[in-house]
């Protein structure tokens, strides 16, 4: 599903249950060991994904570990963006320059009190008007997915914060895109201040996702020595 709304460049694999094929390499486990089940579940889906998407890059199974904020640690020479929620988990890997993000979530309402603290004023004007020009679609649930989205872009370039309020989203109901428009100073890019973000959107199955990837050019692929010894062990 997510791959209708990303570049051939990038590549995906999606999953709406947690297949018992779904193991962690041992690296992973680790950050999971005390976690709650549920939570453990999504984690190890989650890197199935990675690994099935790393795959159609032809690369051989290796860890994907966290970071201090919790964001994946992708291999040298690839970009790459992670999600799950109820009934759905996702990968998706390029091996290119720039940056992806991917988000899914619910196709409900937010809860009670979270549209006000993750919306601007301008957003909330736009919600009320798609909700009533275009119904069927929980449009402050897209809304706060496509500032997931930015987020996740965003870190790897940025390495620090952005903050609900501090990027405006617009959504196009019909070409189903966003706009992105980053309300703080952004890293710079070709010498050029990043100013904002340009993403798509679908809908079906009871979900709602959004996408952004901004793909530069990059060296071809090789794998690293010590990821071909990872492959060798995980065997």
């Amino acid at each position: 599903m997510i791959e209708a709304i990303l570049p051939a460049t990038i590549h995906s694999f999606d999953a709406f249950g947690d297949p018992p094929e779904a193991v962690l390499l041992p690296e992973e486990a680790e950050l999971v060991r005390q976690v709650a089940d549920k939570r453990r579940r999504e984690f190890t889906t989650a890197r199935h994904c990675v690994r099935k998407a790393m795959e159609r890059l032809g690369l051989p199974p290796t860890p994907v570990l966290t970071g201090s904020y919790g964001e994946p640690r992708w291999p040298p020479g690839i970009i790459g963006s992670i999600t799950h929620c109820d009934g759905y988990r996702a990968a998706a890997v390029g091996a290119v320059g720039g940056t992806v993000g991917i988000d899914a979530e619910p196709d409900a309402p937010l809860p009670p009190g979270v549209e006000e603290a993750v919306t601007l004023p301008a957003e909330r004007e736009m919600l009320r008007r798609l909700a009533a020009d275009h119904p069927g679609v929980s449009w402050d649930r897209l809304l706060f997915s496509a500032k997931e989205s930015v987020y996740k872009a965003w870190f790897p370039l940025a390495r620090r914060w952005l903050d609900f309020q501090d990027a405006s989203i617009v959504l196009d109901p019909e070409r189903r895109t966003f706009h992105a428009r980053l309300l703080v100073p952004g890293p710079r890019r070709r010498g050029r201040p990043l100013t904002g973000f340009d993403g798509r959107w679908t809908a079906g199955n009871g979900l709602l996702l959004t996408a952004i990837a901004m793909i530069e050019p990059a060296a071809p692929l090789s794998v690293p020595r010590q990821v071909r010894r990872i492959e060798g062990a995980a065997r």
